[in-house]
């Protein structure tokens, strides 16, 4: 029996939950990059280049280190779940502690003393990871896809 506050659960197909977290992850790590590239704009071209290159070295080591443990975390509890599932599982809660904590951050460091150009390495370390890594959210939706129509 359906309790009454099921209704206001908003729960969506596994195969969408897998791509939305993509989106997010993409969307989020656009605007990191986006703000990091308006700060570089305010610095000579060979500053820009050294820090543009230093924050995306930065950004293949979160992924790699930082993500990607997550990612799999995140891609096998929501292939575990039964077919219908919260659109807001898409990560775990834990994780949205260290949301709110990252969004804080960022926002602390924003309005910081610390010069908007060498913040910007930081910026696209942070967006550039979670635009890698939500590279690996699509590669698990396509994937998922292929497995579901050999069946």
């Amino acid at each position: 029996m359906r309790s009454r506050f099921d209704r206001f659960n908003p729960t969506v197909d596994k195969r969408v939950l897998i791509v939305l977290a993509g989106i997010i992850w993409s969307i989020v790590g656009i605007m990191l990059c986006r703000l990091a590239v308006r700060w570089l704009s305010e610095t000579t071209l060979q500053n820009a280049v050294w820090l543009g290159s230093a924050g995306f070295i930065l950004s293949l080591i979160i992924h790699h280190f930082m993500f990607l443990k997550l990612l799999y975390k995140n891609i096998d509890r929501i292939l575990s779940k039964e077919d219908k599932v919260c659109v807001f599982a898409f990560q775990s809660w834990k994780s949205y502690l260290i949301i709110l904590f990252m969004i804080f951050m960022g926002v602390t460091l924003r309005h910081s003393s610390i010069p908007k150009p060498y913040l910007s390495v930081i910026y696209i370390g942070f967006g550039g990871a979670m635009v890698l890594s939500s590279l690996v959210y699509y590669w698990n939706f396509f994937r998922y896809l292929k497995q579901m129509s050999r069946r």
